[in-house]
Parts: C-alpha cells; structure tokens; sequence
C-alpha cells in the first residue's frame, strides 16, 4: 500500500510560490501599465509583462505535469460542499494559469507586436495579424485576468480561514520550509 503524503513535496511548494509571485507581479504590472500614455516606458513594461506571462506559461505547465505525476496529500477534514469548491477552484485556476497568458500572446500577435522572450528568443506568432481580431481578444485578456485574480483572493482567503478559524494545518502543507504541525 502507498502511503499518502501528509504535506507537498518541496518542489510543488517551490512551484506554487514562485506562480503566485509571478502571477501577483505581472497582474500589478499589467494594472500599472495599461493607462500609461505611449512612450518608451511603456513599452518596455510591455515587455516585461509579456515575458512574465510566457514565464507563467512554463511554470504552469511544470506544475501540472509535477501535480500529474506526485500523488497531493489528502483533503482535510472538512464539508463535502468545501472539498467540491476547493477542487473545482483549482481545477480553473489550472486552466486561467494557460489561458490567461495564451490569450495574452495571442492578442500581442494579432497586434502585429511579436514577442521576444527577455529579448533573444522570438516566439512564433499564436495568430495571424489582424487589427480586428486583436480588439476582440484584447477585453479577454483583461477580463480572464480579473477572474483569475478573484479566484487567487478566494483561494487565498479559504487557507487563511483553514489556518485561523479551523486551525486545521491545510495552510502548513504548502508553506515553504520544514515541515510543521502548526506554522505560527
């Protein structure tokens, strides 16, 4: 019989901290960046934004084939309802961490703006150039964006409320570090 892990291996902890600082950071970047009048600035946060989101795309795709292959521990205790809603917001998280920057580069290559990855790797365009089809992806982008970063708060506040209110180590299992029974 296999045992079931009480806590994630250390590289799906490392893997889901390094997405969600990349995710916080190139969703603030692309808050930031979107009003700014053109200039050279501007178009070099562009870029960054467009290099973090490929970079989300790779860290997505480890993390999956990482999750596929490395048996999670055990839900824990808690309402069927919860356990149903945890799966569920994971499972579209999974599919916003591709979708999102998908969308992303295929908006940037309807645009006609190719994207060179921390500018010495071009990727090949996702789409052909096309105004039109670039300003009916554009809103897409923003608006799978703005879902997946309400489901990062709930996911969010569903472990903070685990640690505080159950008390129930769900938070302790991907905290980075030893592990412990009951992080502080």
């Amino acid at each position: 019989m296999i045992s079931t892990p009480t806590r994630y291996t250390a590289t799906a902890i490392a893997l889901h901290w390094l997405l969600a600082m990349g995710l916080l950071g190139s969703f603030l970047l692309g808050l930031y960046m979107a009003d700014l009048p053109l200039s050279p600035q501007r178009l070099k946060l562009f870029n960054w934004h467009k290099w973090a989101g490929i970079t989300i795309l790779a860290l997505s795709a480890l993390r999956l084939v990482w999750r596929l292959t490395h048996r999670p521990p055990e839900d824990v205790p808690m309402p069927a309802w919860q356990v149903r809603t945890a799966h569920a917001t994971h499972t579209l998280l999974y599919l916003l961490f591709f979708a999102v920057p998908l969308v992303g580069w295929a908006y940037s290559s309807a645009a006609g703006f190719p994207i060179v990855v921390f500018g010495v790797l071009p990727l090949p365009d996702f789409v052909p150039v096309s105004k039109a089809l670039a300003e009916a992806i554009k809103p897409w982008h923003e608006w799978l964006a703005w879902a997946m970063a309400l489901l990062v708060l709930a996911h969010t506040a569903a472990a903070l409320k685990h640690h505080f209110v159950d008390r129930d180590q769900l938070l302790g299992r991907m905290w980075p570090g030893k592990a412990r029974e009951n992080i502080e």
